[in-house]
Order: structure tokens, then C-alpha cells, then sequence
């Protein structure tokens, strides 16, 4: 579905520590928006900030859009007819535009003392008066400028603003109206002559024409001011229109508090760690804050953006709900084909992950649990623990486990077990239990209790894979070996 004007979005993170899960899903619904309406996505990298910046985390920024599935039409990498992308190598557009604007008259120097500014706003305070910049420095004449310098004072360049209010329509939340007493006059560049976010941002947006501005809601505040910045630029020819702006909703962590970047579960490497399907991630972080339909929560990253429509975002907060993540995850796993699962828990089946040596994987084994571990698991990362007992010489215990499952009573029972599947059909898992089920009829025991013990006995878990088809991928000798390791245990 195409607009009359083509749809540009933009992505634009700063290269700061590990990717924030909030910062993926704002990548996401860019994204989306972006394919829905077959427009374009500029990736940007804002990384003016060089005390907080640094190539590592550039670096995982991209391996994170990559491994996402993320594609960009303009940006690192890709180019595009409005580079560079990274606002480090930009610096002399934001120098020419930051001129421009004090020669217009949009703009002007301030050499207010962070001393002197704090007096005022607490004077503003203590009178009830709003406390934002107060304009003393917003008329003054050249002999004032003057004796400033001579002083030795250094100066910001601060932005004029508009003396009436600001009405905007947010694609989210409809029409909104900030008065001009709420939006004072702000920085945009800094006294070493810096660049501030305030003005490298909708410069960068205004020269790449991006039509719609689609980010997080605690940058809502921002957006009188840029609006204002716009008109500017567009009297100075140097924007040609207006942005439109969808502010998207909170992503809320523990207690109703903003998820934020030292939260433990808002790190995106935690869920690549954990084993997370990109697919399974990107679903479950696109209903924080929009809704595929009434019914149904699982679906396909192209299914999502066959209906992303920016009108069933919903303004009110979203909250995190990692059980909610990993079942979403879990149906993503099952929808693999066994063959893609395999593949994508090798890493898993590898050191530094597993703990067994690597002459004893057996490629057979793991091909025929495969299918059984798959309904299983809800994070990749679960594999190591569910299938060890295929690789390892002997079983790790729990010792949780082997408490909960060898009560009194419990070596009799493995010993009748023991021979009842010594002498069962090992071709079938069927065969295996019956073996244990009439082992427990003997003992008084229903197969739930009777198959405790020899679960704990060979896997060294309470829980895990089908037990019957994971002995009989195990085989007769290994499990019967197991069984009598469990015995001696009990009885030494």
C-alpha cells in the first residue's frame, strides 16, 4: 500500500552500552511502518556524544539490527543520497545551519552564568512563576555583546521561540496544544560549539526529508520546540516541510517505573543469550503498545507487517512481562521445522554452553530428541540442560531432584523397573512404558510416581523430555547402567 508521499522513517540510536529492548521495539514499528507503506527506512547513527560513544557499541548496534532481521534502506553501510549517516562526520552541516539561524535572527547568543541562571529560576520558583529560561539574553544590543566578550564570557546558541502556542496532531494521541510560557527559548549549540541533540536531530530529519517521526513518549516534550526549529528551516530553505510525529507509549518494567537501560531484562543480549528467536522477541515486543487482533497474540514478523496501521497504536503504557515473552517465544520455536530448531540450538550444543566433551555428541541421538525437545523448550538456551543426559558419561544429579524423587521405598522400586525393562522391547517407547507402569502396579504406585525414580535415575532431573522416547534414544545398556549407578547411590 503505497501513500501519495512516499513514506521516510528513520532509526536513529546512539551508540551507548548494550541495545535497550524499548529502543527495539521503537526500531521495530519504524520498521514496519516503513514496509506496510513501502517506504523508506534511514538507519542514522547519532553519536555526537564522544565522552558516551563508542565504536564497540556501534558495532553491536548493527549486529543487532542484523540479527533482528532489521533491513535499512539508507544508512551505515548501505549509503544513500543524504550521507554520511553518522552525525560525528556531519559536524559542518549543523556548524553552517547553527550560522545560518543567528543570521536570520532565529537564534542568538546566550552568556548567561550557570550560576546566574539558577538564581533566576529558583527566584521563579519561589514566586510561583514558571522556571524555564527567562530571555535575558534574547534582545541584547551589540554594545551588551560586547562587554560580555570582554568580560571573557563564553556563550551557548540558543533558539528564539515563538511567542503563541504550539498545536500539533500526534499520530498517537491526537491533537495536542503546548502554551508558549511552557517552551522557552533552548540551547542548541554549546559554548565550545558543540552541536546539541536539540538541533542535530530535526536538521538530520529535515535534510533526509523524513516524513514521519515515529518515537518514544518521553521525547514528547521535545516536539513544540522542533516544530518551531522546522518553520525556521523552512524559511531558510532549508527544510521543505513538517514531520509528522506518533509518540509511542511507555514500556514499563517492575513497580509501574519506566523500564530503563540498568533494568536487568531490558538488555537485547540478554535474550540473544537466553536463546530468544528474533522472531519470537519482535512479536512479543510489538504488542507493547499495538494489537494485531482481538484473538490473537502469535503471529509472523510478515504478518505484522501486512497490518501495521499506526491507528491500533495505543497511547496508555505497556508492561513487560517476561513469562508473556517466553511463551510467545516458546510458539515460535514450534513453528520451526525441525530441521531450522536443530540448526538453531547448535550453538547451545557447543562449549562454552555445554558440558560435555565433544567426541561424545552423538549426531544421531541429537537428530532423533530433536523433535521431542522442540514442544518443550521455551528459550534455545533450555537444550544444554535437556538433553546432557544423551552426551554425558554418567548423569549430573540435582540434588533438589533426587530428594523430591527417591522416597522411601524408592530402591525396590528401581530394582523391578530395572528388570522389567531389561526384558522390555527397547524398538518402541511404548514397550518402555508398560515395563515401568507394571513395575509400579507391583509397588502399589501410578505411572507418575513410579516413573519418578527413574527419570531422576537416568536424565538426574524431575523434569524434562518424554521420558520413554529419551530412553529408548538413550538405549537399553546406558539406561540400565544409570539405573544401577542410582541404586548403589541410595543403598551406600
Amino acid at each position: 500500500m503505497a501513500n501519495a508521499t512516499p513514506v521516510r522513517v528513520r532509526f536513529c540510536p546512539s551508540p551507548t552500552g548494550n541495545p535497550h529492548v524499548g529502543l527495539v521495539r521503537t526500531a521495530l514499528f519504524n520498521w514496519a511502518y516503513a514496509r506496510h507503506n513501502e517506504g523508506t527506512l534511514v538507519f542514522r547513527i547519532e553519536d555526537t556524544d564522544a565522552a558516551r560513544d563508542s565504536e564497540e557499541s556501534y558495532e553491536q548496534l548493527l549486529d543487532s539490527m542484523r540479527w533482528l532481521g532489521f533491513d535499512w534502506d539508507e544508512g551505515p553501510e548501505v549509503g544513500g543520497p543524504h550521507a554520511p549517516y553518522r552525525q560525528s562526520q556531519r559536524m559542518d552541516i549543523y556548524k553552517d545551519v547553527a550560522a545560518k539561524l543567528l543570521d536570520g535572527g532565529y537564534a542568538y547568543p546566550c552568556y548567561c552564568t550557570t550560576e546566574e541562571l539558577d538564581a533566576r529560576r529558583e527566584a521563579a520558583r519561589a514566586a510561583g512563576k514558571p522556571s524555564g529560561y527567562d530571555g535575558h539574553c534574547r534582545d541584547l544590543t551589540a554594545e551588551q555583546k560586547q562587554a560580555y566578550e570582554a568580560e571573557g564570557r563564553s556563550h551557548i546558541v540558543r533558539f528564539r521561540m515563538p511567542d503563541e502556542a504550539t498545536t500539533f496532531t500526534d499520530l498517537v494521541r491526537g491533537e495536542i496544544t503546548v502554551q508558549a510560557e511552557n517552551v522557552t527559548d533552548y540551547g542548541i549549540v554549546r559554548a565550545n560549539g558543540a552541536p546539541l541533540y536539540t538541533l542535530v536531530n530535526p536538521v538530520d530529519d529535515a535534510l533526509m526529508e523524513i516524513t514521519h517521526v515515529l518515537r518514544g513518549e518521553d521525547l514528547l516534550s521535545s516536539t513544540p520546540r522542533q516544530i518551531a526549529l522546522y518553520k525556521a528551516l523552512i524559511e531558510l530553505g532549508i527544510a521543505k516541510t513538517i514531520p509528522e510525529f506518533g509518540h509511542l507509549p511507555y514500556v514499563m518494567g517492575e513497580g509501574n517505573k519506566k523500564l530503563s537501560k540498568r533494568d536487568p531484562q531490558a538488555s537485547l543480549n540478554l535474550y540473544r543469550e537466553r536463546g530468544f528467536l528474533p522472531e519470537g522477541l519482535l512479536n512479543y515486543l510489538s504488542l507493547l503498545g499495538w494489537s494485531f487482533s482481538a484473538d490473537q497474540d502469535v503471529f509472523t514478523i510478515p504478518e505484522m507487517v501486512a497490518k501495521f496501521d499506526l491507528a491500533d497504536v495505543n497511547a496508555n503504557p505497556a508492561r513487560f512481562d517476561l513469562k508473556k515473552a517466553e511463551a510467545i517465544n516458546a510458539d515460535h520455536i514450534r513453528m520451526l521445522d525441525v530441521k531450522t530448531f536443530a540448526e538453531a540450538c547448535e550453538p547451545w550444543l557447543k562449549a562454552p554452553h555445554a558440558n560435555w566433551a565433544p567426541e561424545d555428541f552423538d549426531e544421531a541421538a541429537w537428530a532423533a530428541i530433536a523433535p521431542h525437545a522442540q514442544t518443550r523448550l521455551k528459550v534455545l538456551s533450555e537444550i544444554t540442560a535437556n538433553v546432557d543426559f544423551l552426551f554425558l558419561p554418567e548423569p549430573v544429579f540435582d540434588e533438589p531432584s533426587w530428594t523430591k524423587a527417591m522416597k522411601e521405598g524408592s530402591d525396590a522400586l528401581l530394582r523391578t523397573a530395572r528388570a522389567k525393562l531389561e526384558a522390555a522391547d527397547w524398538t518402541s517407547p511404548e514397550s518402555l512404558k508398560e515395563a515401568v507402569l507394571a513395575a509400579g502396579e507391583e509397588h502399589g504406585l501410578k505411572l507418575g510416581k513410579a516413573q519418578a525414580p527413574v527419570r531422576v535415575a537416568v536424565t538426574g532431573r524431575t523434569i524434562g523430555l518424554p521420558l520413554f522416547e529419551s530412553l529408548e534414544i538413550l538405549g537399553k545398556e546406558k539406561t540400565l547402567t544409570r539405573i544401577d549407578a542410582a541404586l548403589a547411590k541410595l543403598t551406600a
